[in-house]
C-alpha cells in the first residue's frame, strides 16, 4: 500500500515540486524554494476546486434540510425506522444524497496527506540524506538536485521549528501559530450556516444537544488552537503550506458561500458603528 501511496502521489508531487523549484530559479526568483511550496499549493487547491464546490454544496443542502430533519425526528420520535424512512424520503425530495460528500472528502485527503508528506521529506523531516532521497524519485535527471536548495524565505529558515527560534527572533515567533490559528479559525467559522438551523423556541432543548451538535460547536475553537500548536512545533516550511491552503479555502468558501457564520458578527459590528 506505502508503494501504490508513493507511485501515484508522493512521487508526482515531489516531481512537481522540482519543476517549480527549477523553474523559479532559471528566472531569478528569490526564496525559490518557499515560492515553489505556495505554487505548489496553489495548483493543488486549483486541482481540487471541484471536488471542494461538491462537498460544500452538500454541506450547505444538509444545512438547510436540518430544521425539517428535526420536525421529523420529533413526528416520530421513538419509531426509528419511520424517522429513517422520512428523512431518505425528505433527501430525494431535494435532490440530495448525504454518501455524495464522502467521495470529494476522500480525495482531498488524500491528496492533502500526499502534499504534507512530500513537504515533511523536503524540509528534512524523514532524516538522513534527504537530498540522495529525493533524486531517486525523480522521472527525469535535469529535475534532479545537485547541490541542494536554499531553504530560507525572507531570511526564515524553513526548516525549522518556531520554538526552536525562539532565542533567534524572540516573541516574534509566536506570531506563526497565531496567525495560522486564526486563519483556521476563520475558514472553520465559514463553514459555519450564515443563520442558525434551530429555532429560538427550540433552545428549551439544549440541555439534550446531540453529541455531533456539541463538537461542531467545540471544534470552533479547539481545532484552530490545536493547529496553532502544530505549526509552532513543526518546521516553518509546513506552516508556509497550510496557511496557503487556508487562504485559498477562505477564499473559495466565500466566492461559493459568501461569509457564512462570519455574516453575524460582521452584521454585529456594523450595528455598533451605526
Amino acid at each position: 500500500m506505502g508503494e501504490i501511496f508513493t507511485l501515484l502521489i508522493i512521487k508526482p508531487l515531489i516531481n512537481a515540486l522540482l519543476l517549480l523549484y527549477h523553474g523559479l530559479v532559471f528566472v531569478g526568483m528569490p526564496y525559490a524554494f518557499g515560492f515553489s511550496i505556495i505554487l505548489l499549493t496553489v495548483i493543488i487547491r486549483l486541482l481540487l476546486y471541484p471536488f471542494t464546490a461538491k462537498q460544500l454544496h452538500v454541506s450547505k443542502k444538509m444545512q438547510e434540510l436540518t430544521p425539517h430533519l428535526g420536525k421529523i425526528k420529533e413526528k416520530h420520535k421513538g419509531d426509528a425506522s419511520r424517522i429513517q424512512q422520512e428523512s431518505m424520503r425528505l433527501y430525494k425530495e431535494h435532490g440530495v444524497n448525504p454518501a455524495s460528500g464522502c467521495v470529494p472528502m476522500i480525495v482531498q485527503l488524500v491528496l492533502l496527506w500526499g502534499l504534507y508528506s512530500v513537504l515533511a521529506k523536503v524540509v528534512g523531516l524523514s532524516g538522513g540524506n534527504v537530498i540522495e532521497e529525493i533524486n531517486k524519485l525523480v522521472y527525469i535527471d535535469w529535475l534532479s538536485l545537485r547541490n541542494g536548495w536554499n531553504q530560507s524565505f525572507f531570511s526564515l529558515p524553513l526548516t525549522r521549528n518556531p520554538s526552536d527560534l525562539l532565542s533567534v527572533f524572540g516573541p516574534f515567533v509566536f506570531l506563526v501559530p497565531f496567525v495560522t490559528g486564526a486563519l483556521q479559525f476563520i475558514q472553520t467559522k465559514m463553514m459555519y450556516p450564515a443563520t442558525p438551523a434551530v429555532k429560538a423556541k427550540a433552545k428549551e432543548k439544549s440541555s439534550q444537544e446531540d453529541f455531533a451538535a456539541a463538537f461542531q460547536k467545540q471544534s470552533l475553537y479547539i481545532f484552530p488552537i490545536m493547529i496553532g500548536f502544530f505549526s509552532y512545533t513543526l518546521p516553518l516550511g509546513l506552516a508556509l503550506y497550510w496557511n496557503t491552503y487556508t487562504i485559498l479555502g477562505i477564499l473559495q468558501q466565500y466566492r461559493l458561500q459568501g461569509l457564512g457564520g462570519l455574516a453575524a458578527w460582521f452584521k454585529k459590528e456594523s450595528s455598533k458603528k451605526e
